[in-house]
């Protein structure tokens, strides 16, 4: 019995050596060896019809190869599954290198940028504030008071009686005058929110605002700014016009058409047939506005415009629907 015991040790200690590193293999010597029907589970079994003055010994012998037979089987099983984890995670450097798919930049983050770019090239800063936004940045300050039927000109989201989404981002203006003295030269891009949802409109949406404070600013100055500036968002044969309207933070006031990029004057639907698209609005500040900065009203003046980015996006990219660019279709997006 001894003899035969020590025979079925060294041949299940040589096939699991053989079989290092294949689960597979190590699982099924395992059943052969220790399973239900395995050799090592027979041979206990069979103790019982040993003599009696045998069977201690032979029972203690053959526990002892069953429990290091399990411990060697346990062993190998845990070597094969981190080699198996070892290969998965191998990297074969003679394979070539997978690239990263990388999405280029929303349309509207690019022109919002652009914009940026031109402005800070003729000397602006950018400034940034909160989206929601006390009643008296808003409007109080930008000569609108409470009540007011300019009021009616923006569909305003209240959080509270006197906070709310902020309806343009002016009140960048207003909290940065109320910190620096003139000379001031800035622009303030971001999200604006208002109630409307068509076409051309969207509850939230993107602006670019600036402003010009100085000693003699005029509105020569704000009619070469922006021409610049169309010149280089869309081509220097593009045309624009200044008309009078009507903010009630600039006075006198006016909206700025530009050329129709699509059929270039000569009048097509989107357009209207008129030849021109409206594209920003502007004015000289309202010297109300600058007292309640504190500004010298008689030794300062200065402009202001304001631009909607998506409108901006429509009109350089031939766009008729502002919806399309928040539709997520990357369809759309990948044009850009």
């Amino acid at each position: 019995m001894e003899h035969q015991l020590d025979e079925i040790e060294s041949d299940a200690h040589r096939e699991l050596v053989a079989a290092a590193g294949d689960r597979k293999q190590i699982e099924a010597l395992s059943q052969k060896y220790l399973g239900r029907k395995g050799i090592i589970t027979q041979l206990l079994r069979s103790i019982a019809s040993l003599p009696p003055e045998v069977r201690p010994n032979a029972g203690r012998r053959a526990n002892e190869i069953k429990r290091r037979l399990t411990a060697e089987t346990e062993a190998a099983l845990l070597a094969a599954a981190a080699s198996d984890r070892s290969r998965a995670n191998r990297i074969d450097v003679s394979l070539p290198g997978r690239s990263h798919l990388c999405a280029p930049l929303h349309p509207i983050t690019q022109i919002s940028r652009e914009i940026c770019d031109i402005f800070v090239r003729m000397g602006y800063d950018i400034v940034e504030g909160p989206e929601v936004e006390k009643d008296y940045y808003n409007f109080e300050a930008l000569n609108i008071p409470k009540n007011h039927p300019a009021r009616d000109m923006q569909d305003t989201f209240f959080v509270s009686e006197d906070v709310v989404l902020r309806t343009h981002t002016s009140p960048l203006q207003i909290r940065t005058m109320e910190k620096q003295p003139p000379p001031v030269r800035i622009i303030a891009p971001g999200k604006v929110f208002r109630c409307d949802s068509d076409q051309t409109h969207t509850p939230m949406f993107h602006q670019v605002e600036g402003l010009l404070v100085d000693e003699g600013v005029s509105f020569g100055d704000l009619k070469g700014t922006l021409t610049a500036f169309v010149h280089q968002m869309f081509d220097e044969q593009t045309r624009l016009r200044f008309r009078p309207s009507f903010f009630p933070f600039t006075e006198p006031s006016a909206e700025v058409d530009i050329l129709c990029v699509i059929c270039r004057g000569s009048g097509c639907r989107v357009c209207k047939q008129t030849g021109w698209l409206e594209i920003l609005g502007s004015g000289m500040v309202h010297p109300a506005v600058f007292e309640n900065v504190g500004y010298d009203t008689d030794r300062f003046t200065g402009f202001a415009f304001g631009m909607g980015v998506e409108r901006v996006a429509m009109l350089k990219y031939g766009i008729d629907d502002l919806r399309r660019f928040f539709e997520n279709d990357l369809r759309f997006l990948g044009q850009f």
